[in-house]
């Protein structure tokens, strides 16, 4: 029953809001702050203790089955959303001030977070779906939020995108029934197909993986069904800091993931041109929206495509189809959650600050918003690769995957990471330059001399989120060695 809490505790509250809206602000924040710390809490304490516990909950028929467990893939992408969930909705609660229909917002806000621990707890592929198309369902009406003519059009555009993978992803999942060695899809590390029934239709099945691959990397945004998450940006920032960093994208390299290395298995896929097709679609992704980035100067969006580059990093490293890869992929998901956040949470506080979004307009900022561009320019460089912050760690531990893998796509791939480093320095540095060592626009001389960085609420999120850059950076070995059994089928 515990397996449960994580999601039923965010769902209820949710309800809650929604059904008994709150008149004070202060008391609805209390009551969200406590109910999100509660799963937290309750997901950390699976995330130490709970190895291998498993839950059947509900049977619709003989073989599709609603189960949760807990392995060590879960033990991570958990862990990440338990760490950044709290964080986020502190932010939130200075942030969302300024906006309108606050319950409604921290309603969805939250079941978001039951549905997300309930793909992380997923304990097989007909629960993964499921819960994979739930969250396009509870995250719509964030996007939604502001009710105007570009949010109606990128609610649409999430929309369709969203359902267009999922039909892609159905169809993997019924030939996985099909083919595969137990009823009920549960998943197993090393695959679950039964390769003696696979016969003459091996090529179908590859090509039943590669739109299962494109099917969830539609949440990963991995091309050509990338663009709904650029558009996406007209939400508030928490929202765009949850969809870009932890919940949405992340949720579709969990669930490639799952697929290769726990559905498919990598005996079946690896040295095959299903393989090779899709490290391709990776690879590409990664440059062409590396170079996306440097041409955008809308701030969160110029970060939207930085995203959609960098959840390419991940969906390489489980493309190598080797532990090291899949280990290098993981360490990538979890530091990107903690630097693109960040970054959001910065672009945010200039959007609430100055009312500013494009680059070329906060000339000057790092003056006025000394503590926000200190640590704007931090997770830059940390997601540059700048060593020893974070993301040199987990680039470092990609490109040598890439090069024990050998294949000539491997080696490719580590020159796409280097063109990508590249213009992660161009796109984001333009940005600190422009802050730090610029003067103000004139339209902006009126902020001279002014403090405008936000508020606590608004400031601890990032003063933590920092500090995690700094930490795991330099100490990241203990981690690092969790990430490589867990790629071992260890836990």
């Amino acid at each position: 029953m515990i397996l449960l809490l994580p999601v039923l505790i965010p769902l209820a509250s949710g309800l809650l809001i929604g059904l008994l809206p709150f008149r004070s602000r202060r008391n609805r924040s209390l009551f969200v702050g406590a109910a999100t710390l509660l799963n937290s809490a309750l997901i950390f304490w699976l995330a130490v203790r709970g190895q291998g516990l498993t839950l059947h909950a509900l049977r619709l028929t003989e073989n599709l089955t609603i189960v949760f467990r807990v392995d060590g893939l879960t033990r991570v992408f958990g862990a990440l959303i338990a760490f950044l969930w709290p964080l986020a909705t502190l932010y939130a609660f200075e942030y969302m001030e300024h906006e309108t229909r606050e319950n409604i917002f921290f309603a969805y806000y939250i079941m978001s977070y039951g549905i997300t621990a309930g793909i992380a707890l997923s304990g097989n592929l007909f629960t993964l779906y499921a819960f994979y198309e739930l969250l396009t369902l509870v995250t719509l009406p964030l996007v939604l939020h502001k009710m105007d003519a570009t949010s109606i059009h990128a609610g649409r555009a999430y929309l369709y995108y969203s359902i267009s993978g999922a039909a892609l992803a159905f169809i993997g999942m019924i030939f996985v029934l099909t083919y595969g060695t137990n009823p009920t899809t549960e998943f197993v590390y090393g695959g679950m197909l039964d390769t003696a029934r696979i016969g003459a239709n091996r090529d179908l099945l590859l090509a039943v993986f590669l739109m299962s691959f494109v099917g969830f990397g539609v949440k990963a945004a991995v091309f050509p069904l990338h663009r709904w998450l650029p558009t996406v940006s007209v939400a508030p920032t928490p929202v765009t800091a949850l969809l870009h960093a932890v919940a949405v994208v992340k949720a579709g390299a969990f669930a490639i993931i799952r697929i290769i290395y726990y559905t498919f298995g990598t005996e079946f896929l690896r040295g095959t041109w299903a393989q090779t097709a899709a490290m391709g679609l990776a690879m590409f992704t990664i440059v062409f929206s590396s170079a996306m980035a440097v041409r955008e100067q809308h701030l969160k969006r110029r970060l939207a495509y930085s995203t959609v580059s960098n959840l390419s990093y991940v969906v390489f490293g489980a493309t190598l189809m080797t532990p090291a890869g899949l280990a290098g992929g993981l360490t990538h998901m979890l530091f990107h959650g903690v630097m693109k956040i960040t970054l959001f949470f910065c672009a945010g506080a200039v959007l609430v600050q100055t009312e500013r979004e494009y680059v070329q307009d906060m000339r000057g900022f790092g003056r006025v918003m000394p503590f926000t561009f200190g640590v704007f320019t931090v997770a830059s460089m940390a997601l540059v690769g700048v060593p020893p912050l974070m993301g040199f760690i987990s680039k470092w531990s990609l490109a040598t995957a890439a090069a024990a893998a050998g294949s000539i796509e491997a080696r490719i791939g580590i020159g796409a990471l280097i063109i990508s480093a590249v213009l992660t320095a161009v796109y984001l540095f333009t940005v600190v330059v422009t802050a730090l060592f610029m003067p103000l626009n004139e339209s902006a001389a009126e902020l001279s001399g002014r403090r405008l960085d936000p508020g606590w609420r608004m400031k601890l999120p990032l003063a933590v989120l920092t500090g995690t850059i700094v930490v795991l950076g330099v100490c990241s070995v203990p981690l690092v060695r969790f990430l490589n059994a867990v790629s071992n089928g260890l836990y």
